[in-house]
This record gives C-alpha cells, structure tokens and sequence, in this order.
C-alpha cells in the first residue's frame, strides 16, 4: 500500500513539473530575447565593394535587390543568381528606394529634389518636386501604404544652400498622386520611415533628434497618436513578419512592437539601410558604406 502510495505521489510530482516547464518555455520573439531573429549559425555575409556610399536597399517581387549609390549616381541591381548590375546611371542622386504594388521603382531623388517612379524599362515618371510651391531640401526615405499613397522624409544633410522649405519634415503624397500634405513638421532631421503591412501603423526616425517614433495613420493619411518607441535615430529602418523594427545606427538594432531591443547585428562596416529579399524574404540586405551585406534570418519581410 504505502509502495502505490509513493509511486502515485511521484507521478503527480513529474506532471506537475511537467505543465511547469511547458507553461514557461518561450512561444514567440516578445516571450523571450533568446530567440534570435537570424537563422541559427548564420552570420553577416559580404556580397559586393568598391561603392562610394551605398543606401536604399528594395526588394523587387522576385526577391532582386535594387540599391542606391549616391555619390557616384547609381542605382544598381543585386540579382538572385547572385550578379552585379547597373539598373540606371544619372540617378538623380537617388537615396531611398522602394517598389509599389505594381512593380515600379520609387526613387527619393535627394540632388534632384524629387519623387519618382521608374518603370521596369527605366522610363522616369516624376511624382513630387514642391510643397506649397517650393522645391523640397533633399528627398531621402520613403513608403508605399497599402492605398497607393506615399510618406517620404525630407531632411538635408551638408550643404545647407538653398532650403526653401521652413524647416526638415515628413510628406504624404496621396494616393491620386495629386496632393502632397506635410504629416510630421517637429522633428529636427526625419529620415527612415518604414510602416506596418496593414497601414495602420508608421514608424518615423527623427536622425538629428536621436529619437524613433510611432504613428496611427488616418485614413486620409494624416497621422496622429504620437509615441515613443525606441530611444534611437536611425537612418534607413525595415520590418518583419513578426513586427520587429530594424533601425540602423553603428549597428542593425531590432526592436520588437513594444518598443524593446531584442538583437544587436554587427556589420564590418557602419549600416545605412537595410531590407528583406531573396526567394523567400528571408535574407536581411545591409547597404553599409563601400559594399553590400547580406544575413541569412529566421524572421522573414512583410513588404
């Protein structure tokens, strides 16, 4: 009797245990910061030098990585085979990338002054050039939201001649590609700005205030509900399918959707902008300084 006695108290004592550490292992990335965001045993991976200053990484449909260089007034394509090209010369000083819904180039044309879109034959469409009738400081980063219309950073860095706008502030081209409305003007010197897939949400790097903010978007794109979220600048910033943000700053810093740090990602060289590509989204592109990077990730891009 006492030898069922012990048997049964040592079995309710391994359940217990049992449903103890299966209430406590970790489910998701906000559970735990042991769960990286890079695949297991990977590391930072150089794929092409010799630039002048690399920035605005974007992913095409098939995974191909199109890619700014500003001073030597290239945009170039990183192609999934691996290969280098040069997808338009006389790029306008072309800073910030990004591909719309319909498989066009969007183009922050920082020594232009202007918001473009480049077709797959390299026709040039201009979008954007003024606000209020004077030309914009030097376009840098930008965003599609799910409705077409497009938020875009205009800061300027070095020389200072010739700003014509009041100050550095954030825009909205709206979805008919007929007005432009200023949706941020507090900020000292905005640069990345990434949003989440469902358009309900925009995250805004304020560079010179070494702040990073989040935004509710209105349906009319305005945005409202300014808050706090990473005590950070950053230069260009993407998302994953899990909602960290990825800031660059002398390193890649992910930042789950509260707000908490959760992955440092050291590069040989200092970053400028990061995105997801490949066939499945889930290589990290770095551009950082002369070459690109490239970090295969657990995590996967949404846009």
């Amino acid at each position: 009797m006492k030898r069922r006695y012990y048997c049964l108290v040592i079995l309710l004592l391994l359940t217990a245990i049992a449903g103890a550490e299966e209430k406590t292992l970790p489910k998701t990335n906000e559970d735990a910061q042991d769960i990286s965001v890079v695949a297991k045993g990977q590391e930072v991976k150089k794929l092409s030098g010799g630039f002048s200053f690399t920035e605005g990484p974007a992913a095409d449909a098939q995974g191909n990585i199109f890619f700014s260089d500003i001073p030597n007034n290239r945009i170039h394509k990183w192609s999934l085979d691996g290969k280098l090209s040069t997808f338009r010369e006389n790029s306008g000083g072309a800073n910030g990338l990004y591909f719309d819904k319909n498989g066009n180039l969007l183009a922050c044309e920082g020594g232009g002054r202007r918001l473009v879109s480049i077709d797959p034959n390299g026709n040039v469409m201009v979008l954007a050039v003024q606000y209020q009738d004077k030309p914009f400081n030097s376009l840098n980063d930008l965003w599609p939201d799910p409705k077409g219309g497009i938020y875009f950073t205009d800061p300027r860095y070095g020389n200072r001649d010739d700003m014509q706008q009041d100050g550095e502030h954030v825009y909205y081209l709206t979805p008919d590609r007929k007005k432009v409305i200023r949706v941020i003007d507090d900020m000292v010197r905005p640069n990345g700005v990434i949003g989440t897939p469902d358009g309900k949400l925009l995250y805004v790097a304020d560079h010179g205030g070494r702040k990073t903010f989040v935004y509710t978007i209105n349906d009319d794109g305005t945005l409202s509900n300014k808050k706090p979220f990473a005590p950070k600048g950053s230069d260009g910033m993407t998302i994953d399918n899990e909602g960290n943000i990825y800031l660059t700053t002398s390193v890649v810093e992910v930042y789950n959707k509260t707000g908490k740090k959760i992955e440092t990602i050291v590069v040989p060289e200092i970053p400028a902008n990061v995105c997801f590509g490949g066939k499945a989204k889930k290589t990290l592109f770095i551009t950082a300084r002369t070459s690109l990077y490239s970090l295969q990730m657990r995590a996967k891009g949404v846009q």
